[in-house]
């Protein structure tokens, strides 16, 4: 997964990741009532629960270090975020990498996207923008996504860099 717009809410998966989700729902136009953003906080935490629900599966991320330096929802928000990234990157089947702010050569312009590999080992795309989203079962396109995704994650930081970061944007809160 390739993420660019919104925060990292596919890799947050920790109880208190509540509020964090809160702050994403609350700053999405058209608002929504308060019982629509409950049902919308339950269910992306129900769809995080999977990082640890499917241990056989490999979950992979690149998010852009802008969103992690936006400080969107305040410190205590954003602590919480960077204790669960780390804690997420511990996991053996989940890797995160952080594309760099300052990079002159981005193959992300196109968007965020989400690759899935079916259990027949069939690739599919989704991408979503501005309350609309599209999945893409067409081979052609698919493997241009995943070529897209091969070349993000050959220029996001390595495992360990990101790890490197997130301590030290940690650290400076």
């Amino acid at each position: 997964m390739y993420q660019f717009t919104d925060w990292t809410g596919a890799v947050t998966a920790r109880d208190d990741m509540r509020m964090t989700n809160r702050a994403i729902f609350e700053r999405r136009i058209p608002h929504i009532s308060p019982k629509q953003l409950e049902q919308q906080v339950i269910a992306r935490l129900a769809r995080q629960r999977l990082l640890k629900e499917r241990p056989n599966a490999s979950f992979c991320f690149i998010v852009e270090q802008s969103l992690l330096g936006r400080d969107l929802g305040g410190p205590e928000v954003t602590r919480v975020l960077l204790d669960n990234l780390l804690e997420q990157q511990r996991l053996w089947n989940v890797e995160i990498q952080i594309m760099p702010t300052r990079q002159e050569d981005h193959f992300g312009s196109d968007g965020p996207m989400r690759l899935a590999e079916t259990e027949d080992n069939r690739w599919v795309g989704y991408v979503e923008a501005h309350d609309t989203s599209v999945l893409v079962t067409d081979p052609k396109a698919v493997n241009a996504m995943v070529q897209r995704y091969g070349k993000l994650r050959s220029q996001a930081l390595s495992p360990q860099d990101t790890t490197s970061l997130l301590e030290q944007m940690r650290g400076a809160l």
